[in-house]
């Protein structure tokens, strides 16, 4: 990407979106990285520019401090 910024979206079923994308023709830079609050991928637009997709893992993010 061109761009000084990229674009985050949170997303449900991340591996079934990515095969869906590459079915369509989208350009997915990365492997799916997956750590202990999500997994994440990232792909380029129609314009070229950077989108990460975020599936996290929602019980990391439940959990408030105390």
């Amino acid at each position: 990407s061109t761009e000084p910024y990229m674009i985050n979206y949170r997303v449900n079923n991340l591996e079934q979106l990515v095969t869906r994308l590459r079915e369509q023709g989208v350009t997915i830079l990365d492997e799916i990285a997956t750590y202990d609050y999500g997994k994440f991928v990232h792909i380029l637009d129609l314009e070229n520019r950077k989108i990460e997709l975020w599936e996290p893992i929602d019980e990391t993010f439940d959990q408030s401090p105390e």
